[in-house]
Protein backbone atom coordinates (compact mmCIF):
# COMPACT_ATOMS: atom_id res chain seq x y z
CA UNK A 1 0.00 0.00 0.00
CA UNK A 2 1.45 3.20 -1.13
CA UNK A 3 1.53 6.79 1.33
CA UNK A 4 -1.05 7.92 -0.25
CA UNK A 5 -3.35 5.06 0.27
CA UNK A 6 -2.41 4.90 3.75
CA UNK A 7 -3.15 8.31 4.31
CA UNK A 8 -6.74 8.17 2.61
CA UNK A 9 -7.44 5.30 4.77
CA UNK A 10 -6.31 7.15 7.75
CA UNK A 11 -8.70 10.12 7.44
CA UNK A 12 -11.78 7.70 6.30
CA UNK A 13 -10.88 6.07 9.86
CA UNK A 14 -10.91 9.51 11.56
CA UNK A 15 -13.71 12.09 9.74
CA UNK A 16 -13.26 14.62 12.41
CA UNK A 17 -9.88 14.60 11.51
CA UNK A 18 -10.46 15.04 7.50
CA UNK A 19 -12.94 17.70 8.24
CA UNK A 20 -10.71 19.91 10.07
CA UNK A 21 -8.22 19.29 7.28
CA UNK A 22 -11.08 20.42 4.80
CA UNK A 23 -11.77 23.51 7.19
CA UNK A 24 -8.12 24.22 7.08
CA UNK A 25 -7.99 24.25 3.22
CA UNK A 26 -10.92 26.55 2.55
CA UNK A 27 -9.36 28.72 5.28
CA UNK A 28 -6.34 29.12 3.51
CA UNK A 29 -8.23 29.41 0.01
CA UNK A 30 -10.83 32.15 1.72
CA UNK A 31 -7.73 34.12 3.25
CA UNK A 32 -6.07 33.98 -0.16
CA UNK A 33 -8.70 35.11 -2.10
CA UNK A 34 -9.17 38.42 0.42
CA UNK A 35 -6.23 39.35 -1.25
CA UNK A 36 -7.29 39.72 -4.74
CA UNK A 37 -8.55 42.79 -6.15
CA UNK A 38 -10.95 42.28 -8.48
CA UNK A 39 -11.70 45.77 -10.16
CA UNK A 40 -7.59 46.58 -10.56
CA UNK A 41 -6.16 48.40 -13.88
CA UNK A 42 -5.63 45.47 -15.81
CA UNK A 43 -8.17 43.26 -14.20
CA UNK A 44 -7.69 41.09 -10.74
CA UNK A 45 -4.77 42.04 -9.16
CA UNK A 46 -2.98 40.83 -6.05
CA UNK A 47 -1.99 43.36 -3.01
CA UNK A 48 -0.91 43.72 0.38
CA UNK A 49 -4.18 45.26 1.85
CA UNK A 50 -5.03 45.88 5.67
CA UNK A 51 -7.09 43.10 6.48
CA UNK A 52 -11.03 43.57 7.16
CA UNK A 53 -10.94 42.17 10.93
CA UNK A 54 -14.84 41.51 10.10
CA UNK A 55 -13.87 39.41 7.25
CA UNK A 56 -11.52 37.61 9.19
CA UNK A 57 -13.75 36.87 12.00
CA UNK A 58 -16.40 35.97 9.31
CA UNK A 59 -13.79 33.50 7.83
CA UNK A 60 -12.60 31.94 10.66
CA UNK A 61 -16.01 31.46 12.32
CA UNK A 62 -17.07 29.88 8.87
CA UNK A 63 -13.99 27.56 8.59
CA UNK A 64 -14.41 26.56 12.04
CA UNK A 65 -18.07 25.36 11.61
CA UNK A 66 -17.07 22.81 8.79
CA UNK A 67 -15.36 21.27 11.56
CA UNK A 68 -18.64 19.67 12.67
CA UNK A 69 -20.33 19.61 8.79
CA UNK A 70 -20.88 15.71 9.15
CA UNK A 71 -22.57 15.87 12.46
CA UNK A 72 -24.85 18.91 11.88
CA UNK A 73 -24.93 19.48 8.68
CA UNK A 74 -27.81 22.01 8.48
CA UNK A 75 -26.66 23.45 11.32
CA UNK A 76 -23.41 24.13 9.91
CA UNK A 77 -25.17 25.30 6.58
CA UNK A 78 -26.94 27.94 8.67
CA UNK A 79 -23.65 29.33 10.40
CA UNK A 80 -21.95 29.28 7.25
CA UNK A 81 -24.89 31.07 5.41
CA UNK A 82 -25.16 33.69 8.06
CA UNK A 83 -21.80 34.57 7.73
CA UNK A 84 -22.09 34.76 4.17
CA UNK A 85 -24.80 37.09 4.33
CA UNK A 86 -23.28 39.34 6.71
CA UNK A 87 -20.03 39.31 4.50
CA UNK A 88 -22.29 39.41 1.94
CA UNK A 89 -24.06 43.52 3.51
CA UNK A 90 -21.22 44.75 5.07
CA UNK A 91 -17.59 43.62 3.30
CA UNK A 92 -16.29 45.96 0.81
CA UNK A 93 -13.94 44.28 -0.24
CA UNK A 94 -15.54 40.82 -0.01
CA UNK A 95 -13.73 38.53 1.64
CA UNK A 96 -15.03 35.27 -0.21
CA UNK A 97 -16.80 33.38 2.56
CA UNK A 98 -19.38 32.30 0.46
CA UNK A 99 -17.07 29.29 -0.47
CA UNK A 100 -17.37 28.11 3.12
CA UNK A 101 -21.57 28.12 2.67
CA UNK A 102 -20.83 26.43 -0.97
CA UNK A 103 -18.79 23.24 0.95
CA UNK A 104 -21.56 23.28 3.71
CA UNK A 105 -24.61 22.98 1.35
CA UNK A 106 -22.52 20.10 -0.35
CA UNK A 107 -22.54 18.16 2.22
CA UNK A 108 -26.25 18.76 3.05
CA UNK A 109 -27.26 17.48 -0.34
CA UNK A 110 -24.76 14.26 0.24
CA UNK A 111 -25.66 13.62 3.54
CA UNK A 112 -30.08 14.16 2.84
CA UNK A 113 -32.58 13.30 0.48
CA UNK A 114 -33.02 15.01 -3.34
CA UNK A 115 -36.31 16.96 -1.89
CA UNK A 116 -34.34 18.74 1.09
CA UNK A 117 -31.52 19.41 -1.17
CA UNK A 118 -33.90 21.43 -3.93
CA UNK A 119 -35.34 23.41 -1.11
CA UNK A 120 -32.57 24.18 0.73
CA UNK A 121 -30.07 24.94 -2.21
CA UNK A 122 -32.67 27.34 -3.82
CA UNK A 123 -33.55 28.82 -0.66
CA UNK A 124 -29.06 29.43 0.22
CA UNK A 125 -28.97 30.29 -3.77
CA UNK A 126 -31.85 32.90 -3.71
CA UNK A 127 -31.12 34.43 0.06
CA UNK A 128 -27.01 34.86 -0.64
CA UNK A 129 -27.14 35.80 -4.28
CA UNK A 130 -30.61 38.73 -3.38
CA UNK A 131 -28.76 39.68 -0.25
CA UNK A 132 -25.56 40.61 -2.54
CA UNK A 133 -27.42 41.73 -6.03
CA UNK A 134 -29.71 43.92 -3.46
CA UNK A 135 -27.58 45.34 -0.63
CA UNK A 136 -24.33 44.68 -1.24
CA UNK A 137 -21.37 47.52 -2.14
CA UNK A 138 -21.20 46.18 -5.89
CA UNK A 139 -23.74 46.60 -8.93
CA UNK A 140 -26.59 43.88 -9.20
CA UNK A 141 -24.89 42.75 -12.41
CA UNK A 142 -21.40 41.85 -11.27
CA UNK A 143 -20.34 38.89 -12.31
CA UNK A 144 -19.19 38.36 -8.43
CA UNK A 145 -22.61 37.81 -7.66
CA UNK A 146 -23.13 35.53 -10.57
CA UNK A 147 -20.60 33.49 -9.41
CA UNK A 148 -21.84 33.12 -6.21
CA UNK A 149 -25.33 31.83 -7.77
CA UNK A 150 -23.51 29.74 -9.79
CA UNK A 151 -20.81 28.23 -6.96
CA UNK A 152 -23.68 27.61 -5.06
CA UNK A 153 -25.69 25.19 -7.62
CA UNK A 154 -22.52 23.61 -7.93
CA UNK A 155 -22.39 22.85 -4.19
CA UNK A 156 -25.64 21.49 -4.52
CA UNK A 157 -25.82 19.55 -7.32
CA UNK A 158 -21.98 17.91 -6.86
CA UNK A 159 -23.59 16.92 -3.53
CA UNK A 160 -26.98 15.29 -4.90
CA UNK A 161 -25.03 14.04 -7.43
CA UNK A 162 -22.25 12.04 -4.41
CA UNK A 163 -25.56 10.89 -2.89
CA UNK A 164 -27.40 9.26 -6.01
CA UNK A 165 -23.77 7.33 -6.76
CA UNK A 166 -23.57 6.29 -3.14
CA UNK A 167 -27.20 5.21 -3.40
CA UNK A 168 -26.58 3.12 -6.36
CA UNK A 169 -23.54 1.30 -5.18
CA UNK A 170 -25.25 0.31 -1.89
CA UNK A 171 -28.46 -0.88 -3.88
CA UNK A 172 -25.48 -2.96 -6.06
CA UNK A 173 -24.00 -4.23 -2.46
CA UNK A 174 -27.51 -5.27 -1.28
CA UNK A 175 -28.65 -7.26 -4.20
CA UNK A 176 -25.09 -9.11 -4.14
CA UNK A 177 -25.56 -9.67 -1.09
CA UNK A 178 -29.44 -10.74 -1.40
CA UNK A 179 -27.90 -13.31 -4.40
CA UNK A 180 -25.20 -14.67 -1.88
CA UNK A 181 -27.93 -15.22 0.48
CA UNK A 182 -30.03 -16.47 -2.01
CA UNK A 183 -27.50 -18.83 -2.97
CA UNK A 184 -26.49 -20.03 0.35
CA UNK A 185 -30.71 -20.54 0.93
CA UNK A 186 -30.73 -22.84 -2.44
CA UNK A 187 -27.50 -24.79 -1.92
CA UNK A 188 -29.23 -25.86 2.04
CA UNK A 189 -32.29 -26.44 0.17
CA UNK A 190 -30.44 -28.71 -2.07
CA UNK A 191 -28.66 -30.46 0.36
CA UNK A 192 -32.20 -31.20 2.46
CA UNK A 193 -33.84 -32.70 -0.51
CA UNK A 194 -30.79 -34.94 -1.31
CA UNK A 195 -30.65 -35.88 2.88
CA UNK A 196 -34.32 -36.98 2.36
CA UNK A 197 -33.97 -39.32 -0.39
CA UNK A 198 -31.28 -40.94 0.91
CA UNK A 199 -33.54 -41.14 4.05
CA UNK A 200 -35.94 -42.72 2.16
CA UNK A 201 -33.40 -44.78 -0.02
CA UNK A 202 -32.49 -46.22 3.71
CA UNK A 203 -35.98 -46.26 5.04
CA UNK A 204 -36.73 -48.83 2.19
CA UNK A 205 -33.70 -50.91 2.02
CA UNK A 206 -33.31 -51.03 5.74
CA UNK A 207 -37.43 -51.66 6.27
CA UNK A 208 -37.67 -54.53 3.87
CA UNK A 209 -34.05 -56.61 4.45
CA UNK A 210 -34.76 -56.74 8.54
CA UNK A 211 -38.23 -57.65 8.15
CA UNK A 212 -37.06 -60.56 6.18
CA UNK A 213 -34.17 -61.40 8.44
CA UNK A 214 -36.62 -61.14 11.75
CA UNK A 215 -39.10 -63.00 10.22
CA UNK A 216 -36.49 -66.02 9.14
CA UNK A 217 -34.82 -65.80 12.43
CA UNK A 218 -38.14 -66.56 14.12
CA UNK A 219 -38.50 -69.68 12.13
CA UNK A 220 -34.93 -70.84 12.77
CA UNK A 221 -35.35 -70.40 16.54
CA UNK A 222 -38.99 -72.48 16.00
CA UNK A 223 -37.48 -75.17 14.39
CA UNK A 224 -33.51 -75.77 15.04
CA UNK A 225 -33.99 -78.23 17.00
CA UNK A 226 -36.39 -80.69 15.40
CA UNK A 227 -36.01 -79.95 12.30
CA UNK A 228 -32.73 -79.15 11.87
CA UNK A 229 -32.76 -78.74 7.81
CA UNK A 230 -35.63 -76.55 7.73
CA UNK A 231 -33.85 -74.19 10.41
CA UNK A 232 -30.19 -74.22 7.75
CA UNK A 233 -32.68 -73.09 5.07
CA UNK A 234 -33.96 -70.01 6.98
CA UNK A 235 -30.38 -69.23 8.43
CA UNK A 236 -29.72 -68.48 4.52
CA UNK A 237 -32.13 -66.85 3.81
CA UNK A 238 -31.46 -65.18 6.50
CA UNK A 239 -27.65 -64.37 4.92
CA UNK A 240 -29.42 -63.96 1.52
CA UNK A 241 -31.20 -61.06 2.77
CA UNK A 242 -28.36 -59.44 4.89
CA UNK A 243 -26.19 -59.71 2.16
CA UNK A 244 -28.63 -57.80 -0.26
CA UNK A 245 -29.12 -55.29 2.31
CA UNK A 246 -25.45 -54.70 2.67
CA UNK A 247 -25.01 -54.59 -1.14
CA UNK A 248 -27.65 -52.07 -1.54
CA UNK A 249 -26.97 -50.05 1.19
CA UNK A 250 -23.12 -50.04 -0.30
CA UNK A 251 -24.59 -48.38 -3.09
CA UNK A 252 -26.29 -45.86 -1.81
CA UNK A 253 -23.95 -44.76 0.48
CA UNK A 254 -21.72 -44.37 -2.41
CA UNK A 255 -23.97 -41.81 -3.46
CA UNK A 256 -22.31 -39.29 -0.78
CA UNK A 257 -19.09 -40.06 -2.10
CA UNK A 258 -19.10 -39.61 -5.28
CA UNK A 259 -21.06 -36.66 -5.38
CA UNK A 260 -18.70 -34.56 -7.65
CA UNK A 261 -17.68 -37.38 -9.92
CA UNK A 262 -19.53 -36.57 -12.96
CA UNK A 263 -19.77 -40.38 -13.96
CA UNK A 264 -21.09 -41.25 -10.54
CA UNK A 265 -24.88 -42.99 -10.66
CA UNK A 266 -27.60 -40.79 -9.38
CA UNK A 267 -29.75 -43.53 -8.51
CA UNK A 268 -29.78 -46.59 -6.61
CA UNK A 269 -30.06 -49.31 -8.80
CA UNK A 270 -32.97 -51.87 -8.38
CA UNK A 271 -35.91 -51.48 -10.84
CA UNK A 272 -38.60 -53.49 -12.08
CA UNK A 273 -36.70 -56.00 -13.97
CA UNK A 274 -35.87 -57.21 -10.47
CA UNK A 275 -39.54 -57.68 -9.28
CA UNK A 276 -39.13 -61.40 -9.57
CA UNK A 277 -36.21 -61.83 -7.18
CA UNK A 278 -38.22 -59.18 -4.99
CA UNK A 279 -41.00 -61.64 -4.79
CA UNK A 280 -39.38 -64.57 -4.29
CA UNK A 281 -37.49 -63.34 -0.73
CA UNK A 282 -41.01 -62.28 0.12
CA UNK A 283 -42.12 -66.06 -0.72
CA UNK A 284 -38.81 -67.22 0.99
CA UNK A 285 -40.39 -65.40 4.29
CA UNK A 286 -43.78 -67.37 4.21
CA UNK A 287 -45.45 -64.75 2.03
CA UNK A 288 -47.76 -66.18 -0.88
CA UNK A 289 -46.98 -63.26 -3.57
CA UNK A 290 -48.69 -63.36 -7.01
CA UNK A 291 -47.06 -61.00 -9.95
CA UNK A 292 -49.10 -60.33 -13.26
CA UNK A 293 -47.47 -57.69 -15.16
CA UNK A 294 -48.55 -56.30 -19.06
CA UNK A 295 -45.35 -53.89 -19.32
CA UNK A 296 -42.66 -55.58 -20.83
CA UNK A 297 -41.05 -54.21 -23.20
CA UNK A 298 -41.76 -50.59 -21.65
CA UNK A 299 -38.44 -48.40 -21.20
CA UNK A 300 -39.15 -46.46 -17.72
CA UNK A 301 -36.77 -43.55 -16.91
CA UNK A 302 -34.30 -44.74 -14.40
CA UNK A 303 -36.40 -42.48 -11.14
CA UNK A 304 -40.00 -43.92 -12.32
CA UNK A 305 -38.17 -47.52 -12.43
CA UNK A 306 -36.87 -47.22 -9.04
CA UNK A 307 -40.23 -45.20 -7.65
CA UNK A 308 -42.17 -48.36 -8.81
CA UNK A 309 -39.69 -50.91 -7.13
CA UNK A 310 -39.53 -49.08 -3.94
CA UNK A 311 -42.97 -48.62 -3.88
CA UNK A 312 -43.82 -52.44 -3.84
CA UNK A 313 -41.09 -53.14 -1.66
CA UNK A 314 -42.75 -51.12 0.62
CA UNK A 315 -45.78 -52.32 0.06
CA UNK A 316 -45.07 -56.19 0.38
CA UNK A 317 -43.45 -55.14 3.68
CA UNK A 318 -45.77 -53.84 5.11
CA UNK A 319 -48.47 -56.53 4.06
CA UNK A 320 -45.11 -58.81 5.82
CA UNK A 321 -45.34 -56.80 9.26
CA UNK A 322 -48.81 -55.86 9.58
CA UNK A 323 -51.45 -57.76 7.60
CA UNK A 324 -51.15 -61.27 9.97
CA UNK A 325 -49.44 -64.42 8.98
CA UNK A 326 -52.19 -66.11 6.44
CA UNK A 327 -52.40 -62.99 4.50
CA UNK A 328 -51.42 -63.55 0.40
CA UNK A 329 -50.43 -60.51 -2.14
CA UNK A 330 -50.73 -59.71 -5.43
CA UNK A 331 -48.77 -57.49 -7.29
CA UNK A 332 -49.88 -55.72 -10.56
CA UNK A 333 -48.09 -53.58 -13.26
CA UNK A 334 -49.59 -52.23 -16.14
CA UNK A 335 -48.70 -50.22 -18.62
CA UNK A 336 -52.04 -47.59 -19.36
CA UNK A 337 -51.26 -45.33 -22.03
CA UNK A 338 -48.69 -42.99 -21.37
CA UNK A 339 -48.77 -44.54 -17.40
CA UNK A 340 -47.49 -47.20 -15.41
CA UNK A 341 -50.23 -48.71 -12.75
CA UNK A 342 -48.42 -50.25 -9.89
CA UNK A 343 -51.23 -51.94 -7.53
CA UNK A 344 -50.09 -54.29 -4.59
CA UNK A 345 -53.28 -55.62 -2.68
CA UNK A 346 -53.59 -58.02 0.19
CA UNK A 347 -56.45 -59.80 1.91
CA UNK A 348 -55.17 -59.83 5.40
CA UNK A 349 -56.89 -59.12 8.10
CA UNK A 350 -54.19 -56.23 9.62
CA UNK A 351 -53.33 -57.72 13.01
CA UNK A 352 -50.85 -55.16 13.14
CA UNK A 353 -52.74 -52.28 12.40
CA UNK A 354 -53.15 -50.33 8.86
CA UNK A 355 -49.27 -49.31 7.47
CA UNK A 356 -47.87 -46.24 9.01
CA UNK A 357 -49.81 -46.75 12.10
CA UNK A 358 -47.89 -45.74 14.84
CA UNK A 359 -46.08 -43.01 13.43
CA UNK A 360 -44.09 -44.73 10.73
CA UNK A 361 -42.98 -43.06 7.51
CA UNK A 362 -43.33 -45.97 4.86
CA UNK A 363 -46.70 -44.30 2.75
CA UNK A 364 -45.12 -41.05 3.60
CA UNK A 365 -41.93 -42.16 1.66
CA UNK A 366 -44.08 -43.52 -1.21
CA UNK A 367 -45.99 -40.82 -1.43
CA UNK A 368 -43.02 -38.53 -1.85
CA UNK A 369 -41.17 -41.00 -4.07
CA UNK A 370 -44.38 -40.93 -6.41
CA UNK A 371 -44.83 -37.14 -6.27
CA UNK A 372 -41.39 -36.07 -6.94
CA UNK A 373 -42.02 -38.15 -10.44
CA UNK A 374 -44.92 -36.31 -10.93
CA UNK A 375 -47.36 -39.46 -9.95
CA UNK A 376 -50.09 -40.08 -7.78
CA UNK A 377 -50.33 -42.35 -5.42
CA UNK A 378 -53.85 -43.56 -3.59
CA UNK A 379 -53.89 -46.27 -0.60
CA UNK A 380 -56.58 -47.29 2.32
CA UNK A 381 -57.86 -50.49 3.20
CA UNK A 382 -60.29 -52.67 0.89
CA UNK A 383 -63.75 -53.23 1.16
CA UNK A 384 -64.06 -56.91 3.10
CA UNK A 385 -60.94 -57.08 4.46
CA UNK A 386 -56.96 -55.96 3.33
CA UNK A 387 -55.18 -53.28 2.20
CA UNK A 388 -54.64 -51.95 -1.37
CA UNK A 389 -51.79 -49.60 -2.69
CA UNK A 390 -52.14 -48.28 -5.90
CA UNK A 391 -49.35 -45.51 -7.66
CA UNK A 392 -49.75 -44.08 -11.30
CA UNK A 393 -46.32 -43.34 -12.71
CA UNK A 394 -45.66 -41.23 -15.99
CA UNK A 395 -43.83 -42.93 -18.90
CA UNK A 396 -41.74 -39.62 -18.99
CA UNK A 397 -41.08 -38.20 -15.85
CA UNK A 398 -41.57 -34.40 -15.31
CA UNK A 399 -40.45 -33.53 -11.55
CA UNK A 400 -42.44 -31.41 -9.39
CA UNK A 401 -41.09 -27.79 -7.99
CA UNK A 402 -40.19 -27.57 -4.36
CA UNK A 403 -43.36 -26.72 -2.52
CA UNK A 404 -45.84 -27.68 -5.21
CA UNK A 405 -48.80 -29.96 -4.86
CA UNK A 406 -49.26 -32.98 -6.69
Amino acid sequence: MSTLERARCGLKAHPLALDAAIAAGVLACMVAGSFAVPHGANGVTWGVPTPDPLGLVLMVLAAAALVLRRRFPKGVLAVTGTCSLIECLTGDPRAPVAMAAVVALYTVAATTDRTTTWRVGLLTMTVLTAAAMLAGPLPWYAQENLGLLAWTGIGATAGDAVRSRRAVVQAIRERAERAERTREEEARRRVAEERLRIARDLHDVVAHHIALVNVQAGVAAHVMDRRPDQAKEALAHVREASRSALDELRATVGLLRQSGDPEAPTEPAPGLSRLDELAGTFRSAGLPVEVARTDHGTELPAAVDLAAYRCIQEALTNVRKHAGTEARAEVSVVRVGGNIEVTVVDDGAGAGGAPGDGGGHGLLGMRERVTAVGGTLSTGPRYGGGFRVHAILPVTTRTTAPGETA
